[in-house]
């Protein structure tokens, strides 16, 4: 099982990261940190190093983030995608956000960074993962002018059926689900109704635990595959294997 996008590096997890780390180990093959920010992206580096074969980095800049960053923020954000390449993963998280943001030209700016993003894949072939809550039919218009990006993760998927369905027309696109799953309704219809073989598992940890209370964590993956595991009337072990599958052929892991 890999958790394919979480954010240990938070300091939700400062008082006990290494503890949320071994609890991980005992149940997971890798965990996949995804950097927020420009500081984010080295603290999740630094992860990668400290726990080599295990835990692997994305670097990003979140879209309710960069859409004030300063155009030197996002050269800085540029330069260490370029610099670390062989370090990280994919690129992201990135993306526009339509959920927090409803101002217009903020979105459009959103917009105009998540290509710059896709500009840089494009560029270097490498994954993106991409958060695109409440745009997500957007996301698959833009992202249709891009060649040359080996995939497309939709981080956290949360769009309609209709357009899940334009993703799975795709061969290098893919949704993932993370611990909602076990509380979400709408994300129970969505993962009963889409195809395995375009989906992968998440926890997006600190966020999404069971509970409003609870801090989730990396570890939880668990829970969300057995929750598809139940919804789809399948083995967990297959639908580990097929999801772990999707996840190293991306990653490369």
């Amino acid at each position: 099982m890999i958790d394919t996008h979480c954010h240990i590096d938070f300091k939700d997890f400062d008082e006990d990261r290494e503890d949320v780390i071994k609890r991980a180990q005992e149940k997971l093959d890798h965990v996949i940190v995804s950097g927020y920010s420009n500081d984010s992206n080295m603290d999740v580096l630094q992860l990668s190093k400290d726990f080599k074969g295990f835990i692997y980095p994305t670097f990003g800049f979140h879209p309710v983030s960069s859409q004030n960053a300063s155009e030197e923020d996002l050269k800085i954000a540029h330069d260490n995608i370029r610099k670390h390449l062989n370090d990280i993963l994919a690129i992201g998280e990135v993306g526009m956000d339509y959920y927090y943001v409803t101002d217009k030209a903020l979105r459009e700016r959103q917009q105009e960074i998540f290509r710059s993003f896709l500009t840089l894949a494009d560029e270097y072939k490498v994954p993106i993962v991409m958060h695109v809550r409440d745009c997500e039919k957007k996301a698959v218009n833009i992202i249709e002018d891009y060649d040359n990006i080996p995939y497309f993760v939709f981080h956290c998927y949360g769009g309609s059926l209709k357009t899940a369905k334009r993703i799975m027309n795709r061969d290098d696109s893919y949704m993932s689900f993370s611990t909602m799953l076990c509380y979400s309704k709408h994300h129970q219809d969505l993962i009963e109704k889409i195809d395995l073989d375009y989906v992968l598992t998440e926890t997006d940890s600190p966020y999404l635990a069971m509970t409003k209370e609870e801090r989730n964590e990396p570890v939880n993956v668990v829970k969300a595959i057995h929750k598809i595991a139940e919804i789809k009337n399948m083995d967990v072990s297959e639908v580990d294997e097929i999801t772990t599958n999707n996840a190293r052929k991306i990653f490369k892991i």
